[in-house]
């Protein structure tokens, strides 16, 4: 700007065939200070400077609620996927006096839904033998030598992991083969 000069404001946006909006419709017009008043000037800037910082902080507050209610319908939504496998695993041990072989079955049955369960929120099971080691999704818990099988491939899952694509719970626990020289 030129010495002299005096800044240019730009004109009400009903000049600028803009509409304004509700709020602005009841809100009365701000008043523009004088821009030779500097005091003014700077009473005007301190009280937008306010304004923003209360929006801000009600914008946080709102997020702040927003995520709070989204964990607890997430927490909801897991705690009501597992009733059911709790609900199987009561009625095993009610029959626990029963025959041995059905209420192995029926743990085994409830172990399956489990796994379900985990698979649906996004943790698949994987146990796989005989894959190549991956640092990403194995943590090796012991070395074997075995002839017959590559290097550095998994020889037994000692347990499974759980979890796909990045999102992993647990890395499988397993026992890689070696091969001696």
């Amino acid at each position: 700007m030129a010495t002299g000069q005096q800044p240019t404001t730009p004109p009400p946006r009903e000049q600028q065939g803009e509409a304004p909006s509700p709020q602005q419709a009841d809100a009365p017009a701000p008043q523009q200070p004088a821009a030779d008043d500097p005091a003014a000037v700077l009473d005007e800037l301190q009280d937008r400077w306010r304004r923003a910082l209360a929006d801000l902080d009600n914008l946080r507050k709102r997020h702040a609620k927003e995520l709070e209610r989204v964990r607890d319908e997430e927490r909801a939504r897991t705690a009501a996927a597992w009733l059911p496998v709790v609900d199987n695993l009561e009625r095993a041990l009610a029959h626990a006096d029963s025959d041995p072989t059905a209420v192995l079955k029926g743990i085994e049955a409830v172990r399956d839904q489990a796994i379900e369960v985990l698979r649906g929120l996004g943790y698949p099971r994987y146990e796989e033998t005989g894959v190549p080691f991956d640092p990403t999704r194995h943590e090796v818990v012991g070395v074997v030598d075995t002839p017959d099988a590559e290097p550095n491939t998994v020889a037994q899952v000692v347990s499974p992991g759980y979890g796909a694509n990045g999102r992993q719970l647990r890395p499988a626990f397993v026992v890689v083969s070696k091969r001696q020289e």
